[in-house]
Order: C-alpha cells, then sequence, then structure tokens
C-alpha cells in the first residue's frame, strides 16, 4: 500500500488514502496499452464505409466508341474507373473493424494506465465530487481549485451521479465518464485524471 494525498473540492489537502500497489503502482506495460487502445479504437468503428467498383455503377452498355480509327484511346466501357462516374478501383467496403483481446491484458493495460498516472502525477483524488444540483460554474469552479483547469481532464463519477455528469460534461476539454465506462482508452486520454478515494477503492477491486 502507499500513500496518496486527497483534496477536496476546494483545493485543499483532505487526508491520505492507502492505494494498491497492485493496481497503482507498477511497472506500467506500454505495449499492452498500446495493443489494447488500438483494439477499443478499432471496436469504435461503425464500418459502414462503402464504394461501387465497375459492376455496380450505372451504364456502360455499350463501347463508347470504335476500337480503331477514331485518334483517340481505346476505351471499353463508361464504367472503368478513369471516368467520370465510374466504378472505384480497390474501394472500401463494408466490414467489421473489431478485435478481440483476452481479458488479462484488459485489465494490465488499465493498472498500467492508473500507475502512470500516479507516477506522473496526474491522479487527482477528491473525497467528495457530489453536488445538489446541475451546475457547470460550480464544476468549473472544482476544477480550477484543483489546480487542473485548462488541461485535457478525465472526470470518473459513479454510474448512478446523474448531477456531477450534468455539472461536467458541458466543460471544454473535459470528458466526464461513469466508474463502469472507465477503460484504458478513456483513462490515459487526458492530461489530469480526476477521480474520488471510492472509484479508486472500486476501481482496486475490479483489477486486483
Amino acid at each position: 500500500m502507499s500513500k496518496y494525498d486527497i483534496k477536496n473540492v476546494e483545493g485543499q489537502a483532505a487526508g491520505q488514502a492507502d492505494l494498491s500497489d497492485d493496481v497503482f503502482g507498477i511497472e506500467p506495460n506500454i505495449p499492452v496499452i498500446h495493443q489494447v487502445v488500438v483494439c477499443q479504437d478499432a471496436c469504435l468503428r461503425q464500418g459502414t464505409h462503402s464504394t461501387k467498383n465497375r459492376h455496380e455503377v450505372s451504364g456502360g452498355g455499350r463501347k463508347p466508341w470504335r476500337q480503331k480509327g477514331t485518334g483517340r484511346a481505346r476505351q471499353g466501357s463508361i464504367r472503368a474507373a478513369q471516368w467520370t462516374g465510374g466504378g472505384v478501383v480497390f474501394g472500401p467496403t463494408p466490414r467489421d473493424h473489431s478485435k478481440r483481446i483476452n481479458k488479462k491484458m484488459v485489465k494490465l493495460a488499465m493498472r498500467s494506465v492508473l500507475s502512470g498516472k500516479v507516477a506522473d502525477s496526474e491522479l487527482v483524488l477528491v473525497d467528495s465530487l457530489t453536488v445538489e444540483k446541475p451546475s457547470t460554474k460550480q464544476a468549473k469552479a472544482v476544477l480550477d481549485a484543483l489546480g487542473v483547469s485548462g488541461k485535457r481532464v478525465t472526470v470518473v463519477i459513479p454510474d448512478d451521479d446523474v448531477n456531477s455528469y450534468l455539472s461536467f460534461r458541458n466543460l471544454e476539454k473535459v470528458n466526464c465518464i461513469a466508474v463502469s465506462e472507465a477503460n484504458a482508452r478513456n483513462l490515459i486520454d487526458n492530461g489530469a485524471l480526476v477521480m474520488t478515494t471510492d472509484i479508486a477503492k472500486q476501481l482496486e477491486e475490479v483489477l486486483a
């Protein structure tokens, strides 16, 4: 276990938390992080891109002009790629881009990301982020007090904390996610990672 400072919403010290070295103190495995993030990006692709080849475009029922004697280059069909409205050569077609990766690598990537955030002092623990009613102004004041304003920030909140989500979602450069949505891609793509101690403990239980 390692000690990590906790702040309140006013940016003042609010004690220390014990974080497991198995989750927040390992040597980050960069190749695994890269492999997992690439996999997650691939799974987000819709794969609906499509083009028509020369067999699918309209027209071209006959030869545009005779083979010889016109002085022009020979042409067989207006469906060919060099013609306006012709087919596309080797164009993309709808397909599934998703990749598969085992659960151990997914967990190792998340532990590596969290450990890297701790090592780079980019993890900000707060005692509570709960607000009584949605307020973007109050959310901005919290980030200012924590000293992370102007950075790309990821805020991790409980799944049922609607008020916090409505407060943080409209802020520029801020990505607010529920703890159930936490993955290596979401956690690493920022300059500061903000979460409560309860969220950190919850992640410990899942990743340990």
